[in-house]
């Protein structure tokens, strides 16, 4: 009984080197955190103290939040910095990561190597909603302002 073995075809060899180029990214980054678009698990850095007052390299940007449910969810989110208070904003919707925090306000946030302990208290009050609003639409003429919006999923985050 002689094996004979086919070739691959070229479509199965693009098909393949596909499928390992969407892979391994996945799986060297899958457990370190967030993808750009997707969310990830426990995020790794060096733990340091939350300062009483952020003072990041730009007033706004993006990091990367880890909530603290069964098990752990990160993702990416722009931050904003109002008078050395560090902000989060998930404007009108009521994301995953929302969801998560308003069933448990302990979170961790990644900024470049260093991961801060804190816990997210959303903003009702009018007056700092409109504060955050006026710093979070100067950054970009996209930004919708919070204040006009129905109901808005703004976040400060403090340390424990």
């Amino acid at each position: 009984m002689s094996v004979r073995i086919r070739p691959l075809s070229s479509l199965n060899v693009m098909l393949r080197s596909l499928l390992l180029s969407l892979l391994l990214p996945l799986a060297v980054t899958g457990c370190n955190g967030p993808l750009p678009f997707m969310s990830g698990g426990r995020l790794d850095g060096e733990i340091q103290p939350a300062p009483q007052r952020w003072a990041l390299t730009k007033d706004f940007g993006v990091v990367q939040l880890e909530t603290e449910t069964e098990a752990p969810y990160s993702v990416n989110v722009a931050y904003t910095l109002v008078e050395g208070q560090l902000y989060i904003n998930a404007g009108d919707t009521e994301t995953q990561w929302v969801k998560n925090m308003n069933a448990n306000p302990l979170v961790r946030l990644r900024d470049g190597g260093s991961i801060y302990e804190l816990r997210a208290e959303r903003v009702t009050d009018e007056a700092e909603i409109s504060a955050f609003g006026k710093a979070w639409t100067s950054h970009s003429m996209f930004h919708r302002d919070p204040a006009e919006l129905d109901e808005v999923w703004i976040y400060r985050l403090l340390a424990r």
